[in-house]
């Protein structure tokens, strides 16, 4: 599903976001530091210790934007070890290039840069490890979320089914034309169901298969069923998505929405594109005096949303709620950049 060609644990670093609390996590360091040692003048200590340790932060996360992609491919161990060892190298060269800044020559005292190297490789240690770690937690998000949507992927509900059924065998004597669309529809909704683990979709597939779903519905609850389409022109329709993003929510809102109520309903479906994030919604009216409680309403909302954070993490997010008179789940994730 996301990100597949990235095999290493190390982050990228030439993210502004990541580099930001790299930063701050060096800042936090210094003034342990200071305090560790407190002597004279505290706020002169700490601009120095932070001088020089965001000089090492800065330089190595430099070197991990550049040779991270590199170093990804490795495997982990190897990975590890390169990037602490270019922490160290990094470290020496700051410390040499504060002496010959200060002193103007490349004193080394040897007892301080050993104490530096010291603390450099504990601190590189301890936050390589917690990037593994990291690492290994967003991977097991991820396995579960992959097997939930394979499960909701290899599932389409048999009243679907068998209604889809009967409509087509009705279609047959009727129109004919019409029952070969029904079929098409049917049949792209099974491929995209059972054939989609693990990749990606576009924008443009998961419309298509939205629409198709919708028409092999409105084939059996007729006039029932009424869809309001409100999409953005200038959508971009080749932008790569999590597969089976629509039609679990458009099935929901059919099952729950339109069926129960005696005179249909109505179901909205919207998308809009903006500064590279993505909103899609479905909203349907609400069944005569309650929400439907029937089962199953959450499964489907659920999966998606876990899918959308292990791909997109906190940049995407999923919002429920009742506005005006429909039930409404909105969706938001970006499309300016890779999926894990």
């Amino acid at each position: 599903m996301a990100g597949k060609d990235r095999q290493g644990f190390l982050p990228n670093f030439c993210d502004v976001r990541l580099l930001f609390a790299w930063i701050v996590t060096a800042e936090l360091l210094a003034l342990v530091l200071t305090l560790a040692v407190f002597d004279g003048d505290f706020w002169q200590r700490l601009s120095q210790r932070s001088l020089y340790v965001q000089w090492v932060a800065l330089g190595l996360a430099a070197l991990l934007c550049l040779l991270g992609p590199w170093l990804n491919r490795l495997g982990h161990r190897l990975a590890g070890l390169l990037a602490w060892l270019m922490g160290l190298v990094v470290t020496v060269l700051v410390y040499l290039s504060s002496q010959w800044l200060l002193d103007g020559h490349l004193g080394i005292v040897w007892h301080e840069l050993g104490a530096q190297l010291a603390i450099a490789g504990i601190v590189l240690a301890v936050a390589l490890r917690y990037l593994f770690e990291l690492h290994r937690r967003r991977e097991r998000e991820l396995a579960e979320a992959q097997a939930r949507a394979n499960a909701l992927q290899a599932r389409i509900r048999p009243h679907f089914l068998f209604n889809s059924m009967n409509t087509i065998a009705n279609l047959t004597r009727s129109d004919p034309e019409l029952a070969e669309e029904v079929v098409q529809d049917l049949s792209d909704l099974f491929r995209a169901s059972l054939g989609r683990s693990g990749e990606r979709s576009t924008l443009a597939e998961e419309l298509a298969l939205a629409r198709g779903y919708l028409h092999i519905e409105a084939q059996r609850l007729g006039q029932r069923l009424r869809v309001v389409w409100d999409l953005q022109e200038d959508l971009p329709h080749q932008a790569s998505v999590p597969p089976l993003l629509l039609q679990p929510l458009l099935e929901n809102a059919v099952y729950h929405g339109i069926e129960p109520s005696r005179d249909g309903g109505e179901i909205l479906v919207a998308a809009r594109y903006r500064k590279g994030v993505l909103n899609l919604a479905v909203s349907n009216t609400l069944p005569e005096g309650a929400v439907s409680e029937r089962d199953g309403n959450g499964m489907a909302q659920e999966n998606i949303a876990q899918r959308l954070r292990a791909c997109f993490g906190d940049r995407a997010g999923m919002t429920i709620g009742e506005v005006e008179g429909h039930y409404r789940v909105r969706i938001h994730f970006p499309v300016d950049g890779e999926m894990r």
